[in-house]
């Protein structure tokens, strides 16, 4: 049996992976220290036999018995409201751990996936954004912490791969969805879709001009998978190309909901992105891989589960743990 070590195994992503790896008969190991993950995304797993899960920082020394097949990086904060509270954090556990996650791999003859983000792309001059363009980031910007974290986390991987030879994978990852988002996270689908669920008005930043492509999260996985399981060690995006504007994309959730609020605007964050979108000829091309689920069908599955939550689940949800 594949053993395979999820860090951030606990998170809105990692949970989903440790899903999927179950399905597909790997053992599977998630770690996690709980700062923005929650134990209830994974404890319908605790009851398997092949199944476990260390509270650990993967920022410190990682020790893991026996064999390891996989290791899948996935442990960081990824939202803004996170990444802006816990900015050292952040940047800690896209260059400790991944160095730590990088040198497990390197005792263990593991192959590694990292998760990077399209957020490497920063404020893209480039549209839609291939896998070739080096970005636009600030890196002494508020978001830097985050986007420069996954920069470093690139170049470190690519590092061991070049001069260790390691077995290494890079995935890009575009705004993605689904059950257990965090709902006050700070980012454009869950605050909508919380503040819909709370009779609020929807908030967007500026004139919600700028726009997005949501991948909802069953197809960002099998993506995932196939990256993983491929031979090609080059970052590749993955990621729904069908891009809406902020404003289109929130009248939306009012129709798909049902309420009366309206849109109102806040003033832009910093170095928001103005556009986002993959080019997912790669993927296409190298994991046959495309999005199948329609935007309209996931939203529909996301906001069924959020309404099935119980109002203290919905809580603990919709604020914030300090940190």
């Amino acid at each position: 049996m594949k053993r395979i070590l999820i860090t951030g195994g606990a998170g809105f992503l990692g949970s989903h992976l440790c899903d999927r790896f179950i399905k597909e008969g790997y053992h599977v190991i998630a770690m996690d220290n709980l700062i923005t993950g929650d134990l209830k995304n994974i404890e319908h797993l605790f009851k398997l036999e092949h199944f476990e899960f260390y509270h650990h920082d993967v920022s410190k020394f990682i020790h893991v018995p026996g064999e390891l097949d996989y290791i899948l990086h996935f442990a960081s904060p990824a939202s803004p409201i996170d990444y802006l509270k816990i900015p050292i954090q952040t940047l800690k556990v896209g260059s400790l751990g991944i160095h730590n996650c990088l040198g497990l791999a390197r005792v263990k003859h593991a192959r590694v996936l990292i998760a990077s983000t399209s957020e490497v792309y920063g404020d893209p001059n480039v549209h839609p954004q291939p896998e070739e363009y080096w970005g636009n980031v600030n890196p002494v910007g508020p978001r830097g912490v985050y986007d420069e974290a996954k920069r470093f986390q690139e170049a470190m991987t690519m590092a061991y791969h070049t001069y260790h030879g390691l077995e290494t994978r890079i995935v890009r990852i575009f705004n993605t969805y689904g059950p257990r988002m965090r709902l006050n996270d700070g980012r454009v689908l869950p605050a909508f879709i919380g503040q819909a669920l709370r009779g609020e008005d929807l908030t967007m930043f500026g004139d919600g001009s700028q726009t997005r492509a949501f991948c909802y999260v069953d197809d960002l996985v099998e993506g995932i998978y196939r990256l993983l399981l491929s031979d090609y060690a080059q970052p590749v995006n993955i990621g729904n190309p069908d891009e809406i504007t902020i404003k289109e994309f929130g009248e939306e959730i009012i129709k798909l909901t049902g309420t009366s609020q309206k849109l109102i605007s806040l003033p832009l964050p910093t170095d928001d992105p103005k556009q986002r979108k993959p080019d997912i000829t790669k993927a296409k091309a190298l994991l046959g891989w495309e999005p199948k689920v329609t935007r309209a069908e996931g939203l529909k599955i996301t906001y069924e589960y959020f309404k099935s939550l119980s109002p203290e689940d919905l809580h603990r949800m919709a604020h914030h743990k300090e940190f």
